[in-house]
């Protein structure tokens, strides 16, 4: 991760998150137990990546930039976590009509992640050291599976 700033890195994971998506929203007519662990792997994967800002990343920034609270990403990490469990309702049920539901995770997740890659992870990159950067990826490798690869409301 260290070889890497913290804009490539998270850009990069929007774009695998984004891969898993769109691998769901295609296979889940045609092959849903397939669509299933793609979403899986989105799901636990967009948590994990929430989980990285909001615990390792985003303080980080307050304590520099001194806006703590300030920010509406707490409030935009809200509306995405009930725009997830919306669709994974439907994913339990195996119900394939999920497409107003990806509708609304999409509309919020697009704006959201432009916002990131072209303003803060920048400003990030910008304010910390080298060595506040090693240690901010050494905190995300270190993360426990059991902080994000929760379902069904933490089970």
């Amino acid at each position: 991760m260290d070889t890497e700033n913290v804009t490539s890195f998270y850009a990069k994971d929007h774009d695998q998150l984004d891969t898993y998506f769109k691998n769901f929203q295609k296979l889940k007519k045609t092959n849903y137990p397939q669509a299933k662990e793609n979403f899986k792997k989105f799901k636990f994967g967009l948590q994990r990546h929430i989980v990285w800002e909001e615990e390792i990343l985003f303080p980080v920034f307050e304590q520099k930039s001194g806006m703590v609270d300030a920010g509406p990403t707490a409030v935009m990490h809200r509306e995405i976590g009930r725009a997830l469990e919306d669709i994974h309702r439907k994913v339990q049920q195996s119900d394939p009509q999920s497409d107003l539901e990806e509708q609304a995770l999409l509309a919020i997740l697009g704006d959201h992640n432009m916002k990131e890659e072209n303003i803060l992870y920048p400003t990030i990159d910008q304010m910390i050291s080298s060595e506040e950067q090693t240690r901010i990826f050494n905190e995300m490798k270190n993360l426990p599976e059991e902080r994000y690869k929760t379902c069904c409301h933490g089970h």
